[in-house]
């Protein structure tokens, strides 16, 4: 094929893609998605159809010198997407927001000293480069910390697929960057792989949120979810969307291993484990806790019994003298830490605020609530 075939194969890629990022884009704003997972899809979504006419072959250069510092802080949008959309925990502060400013302003000093100062804003790009190549890695440890906790089926197949896509293409500038080579040189060699990178890209995120139903279109992938994640969904909507068909009786198991014998006691449980007791088959236990229960997380399936067992702990006037670790780890929780955070997130109030205010009252034991069964 000739090198003007080659190149109308890549513009034309580059614009399919362009049009599914920009369809994602509009769909988002018409269903007025404000979580922080959609508003990071929309700039993800925004930052591809930026990258794909800015890199693509033939454009005129003369802008490059602003395109390029806004591109190189993409990666920076992508890892907080990863982070809102494997981490159900996470929330978005200022300093991600100064993170992104502080490249993009890294980005605007190396392209303006170039002419002056070559060697001192070549060691900017690599180290520009190398800050891409972590912030990939970053991305990527994400997605394997969280990926055996999450039990939404949609997520784990669509998200991890395409955070595989995302990272090599952001891996590959930030090579790029090492070997002094310009970010994505268009009509170079490595223009095409970029656009048909970008356009399995666009597809993926298509195909994950306008293939799910309305209501499901949190757990589908890329762009525009709401990241309301960790709760349970009221029953009567579940039921009303058609969603639950788990086994009654696997949620009575279920619910006798956790109230009765206790099992989310047990250090270091994982859903491979509790299946394993169970006697059923992983995906099948995952399915009964997302789509019976409404939980997106095993972490958080597992924190419902461990922050109820330790309100119980530290309302029991006779545990007083118990210290608030040893309270944690016996509820089944390995360190302190992870114990304050999702407490506080449950309760409003630090376990030692909760123990003060539960102990200063007649009857301590009417702050612990019942047990909701399961099923």
């Amino acid at each position: 094929m000739t090198a003007t075939g080659l190149t109308a194969i890549d513009v034309g890629l580059r614009g399919a893609a362009s049009g599914v990022f920009l369809l994602i884009v509009l769909v988002a704003l018409l269903r007025r998605a404000t979580g922080q997972q959609a508003l990071l899809g929309i700039a993800m979504c925004a930052g591809g159809i930026f990258y794909a006419i800015a890199t693509a072959p033939n454009l005129p250069k003369s802008s490059w010198w602003w395109v390029l510092p806004i591109l190189s802080a993409q990666p920076a949008v992508f890892w907080l997407w990863a982070r809102a959309a494997f981490d159900d925990d996470f929330v978005l502060r200022r300093w991600h927001g100064a993170l992104w400013l502080a490249i993009v302003a890294f980005g605007f000093a190396i392209t303006l000293g170039w002419a002056y100062w070559p060697a001192l804003a070549g060691a900017g790009g690599r180290a520009l480069a190398l800050a891409t190549l972590v912030l990939a890695l970053a991305a990527a440890v994400q997605t394997v910390k969280t990926w055996r906790a999450d039990l939404v089926a949609r997520r784990r197949r669509l998200r991890l697929a395409m955070l595989a896509i995302n990272v090599v293409l952001i891996a590959t500038v930030g090579v790029a960057g090492f070997a002094a080579i310009p970010v994505a040189v268009p009509g170079a060699p490595g223009s095409l792989p970029t656009a048909l990178g970008l356009f399995v890209v666009a597809m993926l995120a298509g195909i994950g949120l306008f293939s799910a139903p309305a209501m499901a279109v949190n757990d589908a992938t890329a762009a525009i979810a709401s990241g309301e994640a960790g709760r349970q969904a009221p029953a009567a909507d579940r039921a009303a969307a058609g969603r639950i068909v788990v086994d009654p009786i696997l949620l009575r198991r279920l619910d006798h291993l956790m109230t009765v014998e206790r099992t989310y006691r047990q250090e270091g449980l994982a859903i491979g484990a509790l299946a394993a007791r169970l006697d059923v088959p992983e995906h099948r236990l995952r399915q009964a806790i997302n789509e019976g229960l409404g939980y997106r997380n095993f972490n958080a399936f597992l924190n419902r019994y461990r922050i109820d067992d330790a309100r119980l702990a530290l309302s029991d006037v006779t545990q007083r003298e118990v210290p608030v670790l040893t309270i944690a780890m016996d509820a089944g929780f390995q360190s302190i830490g992870p114990f304050n955070r999702a407490f506080k997130a449950e309760t409003g109030m630090t376990p030692t605020e909760f123990r003060r205010e539960a102990l200063s009252r007649p009857d301590s034991s009417e702050l612990s609530q019942p047990r909701r069964e399961i099923g």
